[in-house]
C-alpha cells in the first residue's frame, strides 16, 4: 500500500518536472509554481496537497494517468521507481500493471544532463548525519 507520504512525494517529483494534477473529475487543474522551498516543500506544494486530499475535491489525478489518489492510497496500490526514467510510478499489486509512465509523454525526458528532481533536503541534518559517520570511523588516538 502507498503511503500518504508516497503519494505525496510522488506528486511532488512529477510536478516538478511541469505535469498537473487534474481535480472535480478533471473539470480543474492545480499546479503549484515552487515546489520545493529550501529544506521543506514549499507553501504552494502543500496547499495543493491539501486539496488533492479533501473530499470537496472529488475524484483526483495526476496528468497522464488514470489513477486516481484515492486509488493509490488504497491496499491495491505500491510506489515503484519507473525502469525507464527511475521517476515514482503507482504499481497495482492486485492484477494487471498499468501500461504507462507519466514520463510517457513529457518530451525529452529523461535527460541525464538535468537534475533529477527530488524531496526537500534538510541540510543541517545531513550534515550532522556525515559528521557522526566521520567521527565514528576516526581511529581512537592511542598512547604508547
Amino acid at each position: 500500500m502507498a503511503s500518504k507520504t508516497e503519494v505525496k512525494k510522488y506528486l511532488a517529483h512529477w510536478f516538478q518536472l511541469g505535469k498537473k494534477v487534474f481535480i472535480n473529475n478533471g473539470a480543474a487543474s492545480l499546479q503549484p509554481q515552487k515546489v520545493i522551498d529550501g529544506g521543506n516543500y514549499s507553501e504552494d506544494f502543500e496547499e495543493c496537497w491539501q486539496k488533492v486530499l479533501s473530499s470537496k475535491s472529488g475524484e483526483c489525478y495526476l496528468e497522464g494517468t488514470q489513477q486516481t489518489i484515492t486509488e493509490l492510497l488504497s491496499p491495491e496500490w505500491d510506489m515503484v521507481s519507473c525502469s525507464r526514467c527511475e521517476m515514482p510510478v503507482p504499481l497495482k499489486n492486485l492484477g494487471m500493471p498499468t501500461l504507462l509512465c507519466p514520463c510517457n509523454d513529457v518530451l525529452g525526458w529523461p535527460n541525464t544532463e538535468l537534475p533529477q528532481p527530488r524531496e526537500p533536503v534538510k541540510s543541517q541534518f545531513q550534515l550532522g548525519q556525515i559528521r557522526d559517520r566521520l567521527l565514528q570511523n576516526q581511529p581512537s588516538e592511542s598512547i604508547d
